[in-house]
């Protein structure tokens, strides 16, 4: 999908005329949006407009993911991150308002599509794929809004503004059972295993499959999730034998890990990421080493608790979390102390750039070594412990180390939580992991977290909007 970037940008300009800025739950003008929807390529190029969305909102991931936990954190204690880290984020804070506002823009032009697909003539010839992709995306988005916000508006058509006024907030169960798991059995139903030239990118069969075991686990729903995700293990993924291959952004990023991204491409005008920037420090020497342009913002800070995770021989060690650089020399040229710039950064997201904000290094939603780390703790905690070992060793033996032995339940149980934090740091799962295991407030309260933390605050501009409590009421612990 490396092309589809560059028609982004002309999509976006045609659907921001059929929505009413200050709306977070968008209405539809059908004069102006039927006209968009005729032939295939229409609906090809509306269902980018729903990708185009999640490249916005997932600049902001790591605040979510990482950020909020225990192996990252604000070194230098400065605005948003701060707060995120701190736990004292106010709930008219701008991430929240442009977070709630991209899903809800994502969802009402996915159910855009999906109302228009319905009535769609013969010459629309991949209406499954269409169809497909919409609700991969549509379910997506619901899953990322319900574990961040709780409970929130289930919505699943066009809405008048009279109409968005007076939507509530809906349980998460009904969510997940009502939109996020059907819409993924259907996407997994109808899209394709794997796509060709330009369209290699978009959400696949196996990506699908992969979304579904992760919301059967995060539901502890662990039979299903065991099954779906066995079903993942059999599809040709394979590890990338060498790790670091991973951040090789010269390298094709749709290899055999790969299942699911958010994709950037630099060079196209504004469709590059910003982790590049974002993720390095203030060190004028590093800068000119790595050849970053533009100004970077020394932000998501490895904390020492990650650095104490690894063992000496882990290759994944010094790509995941550093302190330094080594030059062409070979030689290790350490961060100077400072209090202008953070004192470790991970390299996962380093690449070489000539235009600020505008790298190639994508954000990795779920790739084959999530899958084998979550098929094993299904394993175990369906009692097949023995059976969840050899997963659970593909990831070790890979990065280096010496594979498990004989372990019990328990010491699975753990094992796996530790490999989590190793393989996936800085890829926005540790929040989400502490919060659907149960650990959240076990492991965080020392950093200032409260019990009702473990959701994060509705944006005060929305409960404004919708100005009626009883149907929409603020997160416990806001007010």
């Amino acid at each position: 999908m490396k092309k589809i970037p560059a028609l982004v940008a002309a999509f976006s300009l045609l659907i921001t005329s059929c929505s009413k800025e200050f709306i977070e739950i968008l209405p539809v003008d059908t004069v102006t949006v039927d006209v968009l929807y005729k032939t295939d390529k229409d609906f090809q190029d509306a269902v980018i407009g729903v990708y185009a969305i999640f490249q916005d909102q997932y600049q902001n991931m790591y605040f979510f993911g990482d950020i909020r936990a225990d192996d990252n954190w604000d070194e230098l204690v400065k605005g948003t991150a701060g707060a995120v880290d701190n736990f004292t984020l106010s709930n008219d804070d701008p991430l929240l308002i442009s977070t709630w506002r991209n899903y809800y823009k994502a969802i009402t032009r996915a159910n855009t599509v999906l109302e228009k697909l319905t009535t769609a003539n013969a010459s629309v010839t991949n209406k499954n794929r269409h169809t497909g992709e919409a609700e991969f995306l549509r379910a997506l988005a619901y899953f990322d809004l319900v574990r961040i916000f709780g409970d929130v508006p289930l919505v699943t058509k066009s809405l008048s503004i009279e109409e968005s006024y007076k939507t509530p907030r809906e349980k998460v169960d009904k969510i997940y059972d009502e939109l996020i798991i059907k819409d993924l059995l259907d996407a997994e139903s109808k899209l394709p295993v794997s796509y060709t030239g330009t369209d290699v990118g978009r959400a696949t069969k196996g990506a699908a499959r992969a979304l579904l075991g992760k919301v059967y686990l995060t539901r502890k729903d662990f039979v299903k999730a065991e099954a779906k995700l066995q079903e993942v293990t059999t599809m040709g993924y394979a590890l990338l034998p060498n790790w670091a291959d991973l951040w090789d952004y010269t390298k094709n990023e749709h290899h055999s890990e790969y299942i699911y991204d958010i994709e950037y491409e630099q060079g196209l005008g504004g469709e590059g990421s910003i982790y590049t920037n974002r993720f390095t420090p203030k060190v004028t020497s590093m800068i000119a080493f790595y050849g970053i342009a533009g100004s970077v913002d020394d932000q998501n800070t490895p904390h020492q608790v990650l650095f104490d995770l690894f063992d000496a021989k882990d290759k994944r060690k010094d790509i995941t979390a550093t302190r330094g650089y080594t030059d062409a020399t070979g030689k290790f040229i350490p961060i100077l102390i400072s209090s202008n710039n953070m004192s470790a950064y991970t390299r996962k997201y380093i690449v070489r750039i000539t235009t600020a904000n505008d790298s190639p290094a994508d954000w990795k939603v779920i790739r084959y070594a999530d899958v084998l780390l979550m098929y094993a703790e299904a394993l175990n905690e369906n009692g097949k412990t023995a059976a969840a070992l050899p997963y659970l060793n593909q990831i070790r033996t890979r990065a280096g180390v010496t594979p498990y032995g004989t372990l019990t339940q328990t010491e699975m149980r753990a094992n796996i939580v530790l490999e989590r934090r190793m393989e996936l740091a800085f890829e926005g799962h540790r929040w989400f992991d502490l919060v659907r295991t149960g650990q959240a407030y076990n492991v965080m309260q020392k950093y200032g977290m409260k019990p009702h933390n473990t959701l994060w605050p509705i944006p005060f501009a929305q409960i404004q909007l919708v100005n009626d409590r009883a149907i929409f009421p603020q997160n416990p612990g806001y007010d």
